[in-house]
C-alpha cells in the first residue's frame, strides 16, 4: 500500500513482518527479565537495573566511567548514574578519580558490592539452566547470534525511506 501524503510503499515485507514481531517480542521479553530480575536478586538489595550496573563493573574486570557503564549495558548515561548514586549511598561501588575526565569518576565495586554481584551471578546461574531446560542448544545459539547481528545493525544510523544515501 502506498500513502498518499508521502508516495512510500507501507506494505511491509515478509522480513519486515518478522522483524516487527522480534521486536515486540524482545520488548516483551526485557519486561519480563526485569520484573523476574528483580524478584530473583530483590532478597540481596538489589533491583534489576542496580544488578546490570553492578554487572556491568564486574565483567569488565576494571573500573568504568557512567558512560562507559551505559554503553556496556545498553541504557542511557543519566540511567546508569542514577543507579550509580544509589549504589554508592548503599555501599556497593564507589567513585574514584579519572585522570582522563576530571568530571566523570571511575566507579569500582567495593567489597560489598563484589558479594552482592558474586551472589546474584550464583542466583541467575541456576536460574539461566532452568530456563533453558528443554531448549535445543542450536536453537538457543541461532538466537543468540541473530539478537547479536540485530544490535550491530542497530548501531548504525536510522535511515528513513525517502532519506535514503
Amino acid at each position: 500500500m502506498t500513502t498518499r501524503k508521502t508516495g512510500i510503499n507501507t506494505e511491509p515485507t515478509a522480513t519486515a513482518a518478522v522483524i516487527t514481531e522480534i521486536m515486540l517480542a524482545v520488548f516483551r521479553v526485557n519486561g519480563r527479565l526485569l520484573e523476574r530480575g528483580d524478584e530473583l536478586v530483590g532478597p540481596l538489595g538489589l533491583t534489576s537495573a542496580r544488578w546490570q550496573v553492578v554487572g556491568a563493573v564486574a565483567l569488565a574486570g576494571r573500573p568504568l566511567t557512567a558512560p562507559q557503564i551505559a554503553e556496556a549495558m545498553g541504557i542511557t548515561r543519566q540511567g546508569a548514574q542514577k543507579q550509580l548514586n544509589r549504589l554508592r549511598e548503599e555501599g556497593l561501588v564507589e567513585p574514584r578519580s579519572n585522570p582522563r575526565h576530571g568530571r566523570s569518576p571511575l566507579y569500582v565495586l567495593t567489597r560489598q558490592g563484589a558479594l552482592a554481584y558474586a551472589r546474584a551471578d550464583a542466583l541467575q546461574g541456576a536460574w539461566a539452566k532452568g530456563l533453558g531446560e528443554g531448549v535445543a542448544l542450536a536453537d538457543l545459539r541461532t538466537t543468540l547470534r541473530t539478537l547479536q547481528d540485530l544490535q550491530e545493525r542497530l548501531e548504525l544510523p536510522l535511515v528513513r525511506k525517502g532519506e535514503e544515501q
